[in-house]
């Protein structure tokens, strides 16, 4: 004959079944909503062409440089270069970005790329987003990259207005993320 034991399982007086089901919800919704700025949507024409692979994403930290021009009978500015560091997601320096435009690794690798489309950014004040096709070193962590995205951008857009004198150089801060692909 089987004899049945009972379980008692021990509760805390302070248990709250209804703030156990708000802290899974919670939890969960902390998972679907904390996505990285890299993962935010990309419109369609940004994306490479079908067969690209993805090297990497990587944050960019630096300026985007202007220089005052005459145009006509007034001065603007006018787009010099960029000037920026690139890190991994754990904060290691990956390449450094400037004028051509050109991402150069630390082993000496790089790509010069030209744009192929270009989109608004969706923050004010924002340089444009960007899907540039490269033209790249044959070795090196940067060899074989074909295309390049420029996604997630804050800041440096262009100055508006006039500017006091020519030749004047104006650095407007800026952030974005970089895409490779080979």
């Amino acid at each position: 004959m089987q004899r049945l034991t009972e379980v008692s399982y021990y509760r805390s007086p302070d248990w709250n079944p209804s703030m156990f089901t708000r802290s899974l919800f919670t939890l969960a919704a902390l998972a679907v909503f904390s996505v990285s700025a890299v993962a935010q949507d990309i419109p369609a024409q940004l994306a490479p062409p079908q067969g690209a692979t993805l090297l990497g994403r990587y944050a960019a930290k630096g300026v985007q440089i202007y220089v005052c021009r005459l145009k006509g009978i007034t001065n603007e500015w006018d787009f010099k270069a960029p000037e920026a560091e690139l890190t991994d997601a754990r904060g290691r320096p990956f390449a450094k970005h400037y004028g051509g435009p050109t991402w150069e690794a630390d082993d000496g690798s790089k790509v010069v790329g030209k744009a192929l489309v270009t989109e608004l950014a969706p923050k004010p004040g924002a340089v444009p987003w960007l899907l540039l096709s490269g033209d790249s070193s044959s070795s090196g962590i940067l060899g074989g990259v074909r295309f390049v995205q420029r996604v997630n951008t804050v800041g440096g857009a262009r100055p508006t207005g006039g500017c006091p004198t020519v030749g004047s150089e104006l650095r407007a801060d800026y952030t974005a993320d970089y895409i490779f692909y080979k």
